[in-house]
């Protein structure tokens, strides 16, 4: 859903609309449009913001669990648009990275941020390649590098598609409100097979697990009412696939909800508002932030009844220092029957703080 790059406009928009007042007209989104692939998997700097975000769980030798996060942010910024320098900041790029490392008990977590231009950072159109310094998300033909060097973890993980991509929503049209502008064209890559190498404390070590990729952009931004969202993207043991969101307002009660199961053996079945349920079951404070998170869950999915668990309740990531944001994104197992049946990653937005949005 539109969460991530919702994140960046909470600080970059507000300080840019006077810039995007002149005329500025960023592509929409329309039902109907097809998503043609490989062209989709590159960028779309026509419209306001896009990010592509790979989050998944790893074993280490041992077996000990990690989860991880790679997540580029493109904003296009209505800034300079008309100028013929190249220091014009008419698009930026800003990451973020973490480890979800239970023996170190909370997130190693990093970020960066640049102007398009100068090599600094960059996407390419065609294809998922983008960057921000040394750190790159890249596509060679169907599979993905992931390559990131922060101040105290570093990671390269290969990523193969076990299928093609998933499309949210309507065939990828993903609405996000009963008024159809504030939608998005989204689509994931679940089931993604990683390995490659971690680096913890100057140690590297060998890797391999399950992933999901998000790849999403749209124009409009929610409106004021929500204070926030929780989603949803979990890889099932048995080869099928699950994202659900919900929108909240500021009493925590539902704005939105939606979901799409992608079998095993493929269909995809798309579940409307009434048959999506999020309902907290455990909170965590922050001893950092003082912010409070629902880190236990029972989410109600058509006639189906999970339950989510945190590989560890400190997965909050501060990204005051790129986006201004900070926001719950943690490892979580499935649950159904007392039974694990999945593993995935959980985002949770606006406990701390309302989402200053609007139109």
């Amino acid at each position: 859903m539109d969460r991530r790059g919702f994140l960046l406009a909470l600080t970059v928009l507000p300080n840019l609309r006077p810039a995007v007042a002149q005329a500025l007209e960023f592509a929409s989104v329309l039902p109907g449009r097809k998503l043609v692939f490989p062209a989709d998997h590159g960028a779309h700097p026509d419209f306001r913001m896009e990010w592509w975000y790979v989050t998944g769980w790893l074993r280490l030798p041992d077996g000990s669990p990690l989860g991880f996060q790679s997540t580029f942010f493109r904003v296009r910024t209505g800034i300079g648009e008309t100028s013929a320098s190249a220091f014009a900041p008419r698009q930026l790029i800003l990451a973020h990275a973490a480890i979800a490392d239970p023996h170190l008990k909370r997130l190693r977590h990093d970020e960066r941020a640049a102007r398009i231009g100068f090599g600094r950072a960059g996407y390419d159109t065609d294809r998922t390649n983008v960057w921000v310094g040394d750190w790159h998300l890249e596509q060679h033909k169907d599979s993905y590098r992931a390559t990131v060097r922060g101040e105290d973890f570093a990671y390269a993980l290969d990523l193969v598609p076990s299928g093609p991509p998933m499309l949210n929503g309507l065939d990828g049209f993903s609405a996000k409100t009963a008024d159809q502008r504030h939608s998005s064209y989204y689509y994931s890559r679940p089931q993604l097979r990683v390995d490659g190498t971690v680096t913890l404390d100057g140690r590297t070590s060998p890797v391999a697990g399950r992933a999901w990729l998000d790849h999403e952009w749209f124009s409009e931004l929610l409106p004021q009412v929500a204070q926030g969202w929780d989603w949803l993207g979990v890889n099932l043991d048995d080869g099928s696939a699950l994202m659900a969101f919900r929108l909240r307002n500021e009493q925590e009660a539902t704005l939105w909800s939606a979901a799409n199961y992608r079998r095993a053996g493929g269909g995809i079945q798309a579940f409307p508002p009434g048959a999506v349920a999020f309902e907290p079951m455990r909170r965590w404070r922050s001893p950092r932030t003082g912010v409070t998170y629902p880190v236990e869950w029972r989410i109600r999915i058509g006639a189906r009844i999970f339950l989510l668990q945190a590989l560890m309740d400190d997965q909050e990531l501060d990204s005051r220092r790129s986006t201004g944001i900070i926001y719950w994104e943690g490892a979580v197992r499935l649950m159904e029957g007392g039974r694990e049946i999945g593993h995935g990653y959980l985002e949770l937005t606006g406990y701390g703080k309302k989402i200053q949005l609007g139109d």
